[in-house]
């Protein structure tokens, strides 16, 4: 199976539809008291493609067609597929939305991505209707529940070919560290490489088709709805897909949906062994586990416990493909991640862009090969030509990750160098926060950087420099936090707070972040911090 014997992702479902029309393809777990298919509920790839086919009738009599852009707001929904693969087969590209966006980060992501219309849930519909009033474009607001009513004609597409490997199909946003997150326009070319690429990683990452993969990722990030997603089209495989993680019940919905392997982040798994014995944690057919940022301390006693390998992979939305410690003998005890590979080939490099020798931390470089580095790599970032080049320069992807590489190939995550925290999977840009605090009245200077957090990898740390009589006690601190909370997505508010009295800063007034604490201080353990982590809670 090739790239080439599919041109769209449309295209590889209705090969699936058709080779394996009564297999499984989409499954919502169970869950009482959700507003939608609290029983849960499955579609196999002929149902499925029966929807997507309607839907797509119905796009194109509204004029829909290659070259535009669909913002999707419908959660973990498996309508969400059904939509996303109806507008690719028209050749349109989507834009997911963060279902926890508030207002200025949907109202930045849909005049950044120049959206022709969006769908969103009847609940999320004031929401979005407040961005569109506030666009200068138009911005038709469609509601799920009344698809068939709200859904308008669309001016003429931008192209007249059909769509084919290299067309859009998604622009997903990721955090950078200029502040706003980056679009990272993705192909057809992309989404299927990618599922191929997992197919073909072999070992401990074997599919035995058809595989039922249970994915507790959102969709609007690049591991449940390209990789993942894709990799089961192109093999008849089932997605099965919870609202959001749920420790308590993960192993119940595990054995109703007969889930074969499953993803992860690094907060699941401590998550789950932190939970009591169940039954079904025994009874489960789970062979395998796909993901990053567990502790190597916990690897040995989960795969003990649970009877099943985790496989630490390494991939970004840039990249799509991963690598992956997944042949024995695995490095569990380490933060392995696996070996350069043909196709995807890497470097570890210093600040200039030399080689380090091997056990010498450094920043990883990759690429496809030298004659086509980019090649099944993302097209680039929307209307920012300057960071796609520098992001290339040289002719190798710079991953902002520090890893330090063995003498017999194998690469081990350090830390991130660039300036983002990760949270509970999250990727969080510190100068995003630091300008929505920097705005408040009372803020003078403002610090924003990662502390540990023995739960969520990584906790939000923000060291405020008060303007002159402003107050600095814990009646201040928690306005600040709310004029965060109210602004963005309840993860990126600060979970810890610390009045200071002043910044090191240099010569040219840059704050030096790594020369606020000393080296072995705690600024959690700090008597003044306001501790917030509590708070963080969903709301609509």
């Amino acid at each position: 199976m090739s790239v080439s014997e599919f041109e769209t992702v449309h295209g590889v479902f209705g090969h699936a539809a058709e080779q394996w029309p009564g297999q499984g393809a989409l499954c919502a777990t169970p869950m009482p008291g959700r507003d939608y298919y609290p029983d849960g509920k499955e579609f196999t790839y002929a149902e499925s493609w029966s929807r997507i086919e309607a839907l797509r009738a119905q796009y194109a009599e509204a004029g829909f067609g290659h070259g535009h852009r669909v913002g999707l707001l419908l959660e973990q929904r498996p309508e969400f597929f059904f939509h996303y693969l109806a507008l690719n087969g028209l050749g349109c590209g989507i834009v997911p939305i963060n279902p926890d966006y508030r207002h200025d980060e949907m109202l930045y992501q849909m005049d950044h991505s120049e959206a022709d219309v969006v769908i969103t849930l009847e609940a999320r519909a004031e929401d979005l209707g407040k961005v569109a009033a506030e666009r200068e474009r138009p911005l038709p607001v469609v509601r799920f529940e009344a698809f068939d009513d709200d859904l308008t004609p669309l001016g003429p597409a931008p192209f007249d070919a059909p769509p084919g490997p290299g067309s859009e199909i998604s622009l997903l946003y990721t955090s950078g560290t200029t502040g706003r997150p980056k679009g990272c326009i993705l192909s057809n070319e992309f989404y299927i490489q990618a599922g191929l690429w997992y197919l073909s990683m072999g070992g401990k990452l074997q599919f035995e088709a058809p595989e039922r993969i249970i994915n507790p990722l959102p969709f609007f990030h690049v591991n449940a709805q390209a990789v993942c997603a894709t990799a089961l089209f192109l093999s008849g495989g089932c997605l099965i897909a919870p609202d959001r993680f749920h420790p308590s019940t993960w192993w119940r919905d595990v054995v109703a949906t007969k889930a074969t392997a499953m993803h992860y982040l690094g907060v699941v798994p401590p998550l789950l062994m932190n939970q009591p014995e169940v039954l079904e944690e025994k009874q489960h057919k789970l062979r395998f586990g796909t993901g990053a940022g567990l502790e190597p301390e916990l690897h040995g006693p989960f795969e003990e416990r649970f009877g099943f390998p985790l496989v630490e992979v390494w991939g970004m939305t840039e990249t799509g493909r991963v690598f992956a410690d997944c042949h024995e003998p695995r490095r569990i005890d380490t933060r392995a991640f696996g070996k350069p590979l043909e196709n995807l080939e890497a470097r570890v490099v210093d600040d200039d862009d030399n080689d380090v020798a091997p056990e010498t931390e450094g920043e990883l470089l990759v690429r496809y090969n030298a004659e086509t580095p980019r090649k099944h790599f993302f097209s680039g970032y929307l209307k920012n030509e300057e960071e796609t080049e520098k992001s290339w320069r040289g002719g190798w992807f710079h991953t902002g990750d520090t890893v330090r590489q063995g003498a017999d190939g194998m690469l081990y995550f350090v830390d991130r160098k660039k300036n983002i925290i990760r949270r509970s999977g999250e990727n969080i840009a510190a100068a995003e926060i630091e300008a929505c605090l920097q705005a408040h009245d009372d803020v003078a200077q403002v610090a924003v950087l990662p502390v540990e957090d023995e739960i969520r990898d990584e906790e939000v740390l923000a060291c405020i420099v008060p303007m002159p009589e402003a107050a600095t006690d814990a009646a201040q601190a928690r306005r600040l936090f709310d004029w965060c909370f109210e602004r963005q997505a309840y993860y990126k508010a600060p979970g810890w707070l610390l009045f200071v009295d002043s910044l090191p800063t240099t010569g040219t007034q840059k704050i030096q972040k790594a020369q606020i604490f000393k080296p072995d201080e705690d600024p959690c353990e700090n008597p003044a911090i306001n501790d917030y982590r509590e708070l963080k809670k969903r709301h609509r």
